[in-house]
């Protein structure tokens, strides 16, 4: 009977002990919903070639859909809806940002409607100096995942940065026109600021 109690006493402590670390353990990596509204990504093509004096670099904004971040476990997803992707180019007319938006959503560049998500997940964090950090992940756009590398900064609760990535790595090919003359640059740079919900 004695033994009894005793062992009873022991599974006892041992649940209690097994609770209290699962409840530890889900405390120390919780994860924070990405803020979307206040959060901002935005792609920059730069134009080359022989005539490029006749062509435009572009600015596109790229709103995030959704996402989240593990900050003590420095683990990171991000998720764009591809449709939501929009030209900003100011320079240009109405018309003209109406048919270079239709290009890089259409089967040529982006395929929007294959390939409808873009998504980044983090492998790596590692700390680079006060409130920094180089981070590693793949990223997948256009049906491929391939592995990206950003320096990324933390001021004020926002996570912010940059990185380069090659389009063609992607299976996109650049647009060209006047035979190549003016064609966009394979590299592009994307910038990122990351709010996190409260």
């Amino acid at each position: 009977m004695q033994q009894s109690r005793i062992l009873t006493s022991r599974v006892r402590r041992c649940l209690l002990a097994t609770v209290t670390l699962a409840c530890v353990g889900v405390a120390g990596g919780q994860q924070r919903a990405i803020d979307t509204a206040k959060s901002a990504m935005t792609v920059h093509v730069y134009k080359a070639g022989l005539l490029s004096v006749f062509g435009h670099d572009h600015e596109i904004s790229a709103p995030l859909s959704g996402g989240a971040v593990d900050v003590e476990g420095r683990k990171v997803e991000l998720r764009v809806d591809a449709a939501g992707l929009r030209v900003q180019d100011a320079n240009v007319s109405g018309k003209d940002r109406e048919d270079i938006q239709a290009t890089m959503l259409g089967a040529g560049v982006l395929d929007a409607a294959n390939y409808k998500e873009i998504r980044f997940r983090s492998t790596s964090a590692e700390p680079a100096g006060a409130g920094a950090w180089k981070v590693n992940g793949e990223l997948t756009l256009h049906g491929e995942t391939r592995p990206v590398s950003m320096q990324v900064h933390e001021r004020g609760g926002h996570y912010a940065g940059a990185f380069r990535l090659n389009i063609t790595d992607f299976r996109i090919k650049p647009v060209k026109a006047a035979g190549g003359a003016v064609r966009v640059k394979d590299e592009v740079q994307i910038e990122f600021d990351i709010q996190l919900a409260r």
